[in-house]
């Protein structure tokens, strides 16, 4: 029995050795040991075994780093590896790929790492927030979520969102706003990729009981840093709108140009813009554009708070309707 505790004990001891596999040194000559879990928005997160909570550090303010995990790396040019990192004696990054054997990078070179160790949900992302507004003038109850889920892989990526308003108040008819979408992206060797998606909008405000519309394109990063990611996309775009009055329901193939801008080198809070012009190809002169803006700050253990907007414009809206809609919420959430 004491033979098997032993052999029991070492095992445990064993592997609490190799899971503590990467080791950071910090500017100041201050290390730590343990799992290096990604590296997103200029800041990495490492999961030690003497700390419920995941470690972060602004990438910055690491001096070296010796890893042998195994991680999807983004560089700044756009190229996407998967291998290995470490720090050589110049105080470079080599990066130890799979297709091109060791590459030699800055350290700022580098704007992404993901470990792929872990299997599958390590490259999942995921985020909810919700927000309730009460007040006592006119009996106003509104509530507001937004979520999405999303993977990353070496070439490709997918993401979906749902974004909901419910506001009722007296002596107004109730407001409805439900937004949702999918879309795929396959990336190119340096900034370039492709696009898929489809949006499907809701809008009492509108008349809109649906608009399905659905995207072809390919894109380009313009900036792609550990402070900001900056990216424009151009292609065409099928729409399919039903109203509440089903005789004014119509289809139309459009153009569009979108870009989306991310600046999070900024401590705890980051900024997300996103802006889309649809120029009608088979409506004369009708155009839509649709924008939003969000400003996330993090708390402890992944929570966060977020203020946002939104707006739809639409210079050719059915009668009755309004040409624009637009919403301002908060809320309180949780990240993967």
């Amino acid at each position: 029995m004491k033979k098997l505790f032993h052999l029991i004990l070492f095992f445990l001891i064993s592997a609490t050795a190799y899971s503590q596999v990467d080791k950071i040194t910090f500017n100041n000559d201050d290390s730590v040991i343990g799992e290096i879990k990604s590296m997103k928005n200029g800041v990495l997160s490492i999961e030690t075994d003497y700390s419920d909570a995941d470690f972060t550090i602004e990438w910055s303010g690491i001096k070296t780093i010796i890893s042998e995990s195994y991680f999807l790396i983004t560089v700044s040019d756009g190229r996407r590896f998967n291998g290995q990192i470490a720090t050589n004696d110049n105080g470079l990054i080599d990066m130890i790929t799979d297709d091109e054997g060791t590459i030699t990078v800055y350290a700022d070179d580098i704007v992404h790492l993901e470990s792929v160790d872990k299997g599958f949900w390590s490259q999942v992302y995921a985020s909810i927030d919700v927000g309730f507004d009460i007040t006592k003038a006119n009996n106003l109850r509104q509530l507001t979520s937004r979520s999405n889920v999303g993977y990353i892989a070496e070439r490709w990526s997918t993401d979906m969102f749902y974004n909901g308003l419910n506001s009722e108040q007296d002596s107004v008819a109730p407001v409805k706003r439900d937004d949702a979408g999918i879309d795929f992206k396959y990336y190119f060797q340096r900034k370039w990729f492709s696009v898929i998606s489809s949006t499907f909008l809701s809008n009492t405000e509108q008349k809109l009981d649906l608009r399905t519309n659905g995207k072809l394109g390919i894109g380009t990063y313009l900036l792609q840093t550990n402070a900001v990611y900056w990216n424009l996309s151009t292609g065409a775009s099928f729409n399919m709108e039903q109203y509440e009055d089903p005789s004014t329901d119509r289809d139309s193939w459009e153009g569009y140009v979108s870009s989306e801008l991310n600046m999070f080198d900024t401590g705890d809070l980051s900024l997300t813009a996103k802006a889309g012009v649809y120029p009608s190809i088979t409506e004369k002169s009708r155009i839509r554009t649709d924008f939003s803006f969000d400003v996330k700050y993090d708390l402890p253990r992944d929570f966060y708070v977020r203020m946002g907007a939104t707006l739809n414009y639409d210079n050719q809206p059915v009668e009755g309707a309004s040409e624009s809609d637009y919403i301002f919420s908060t809320g309180f959430g949780w990240e993967l």
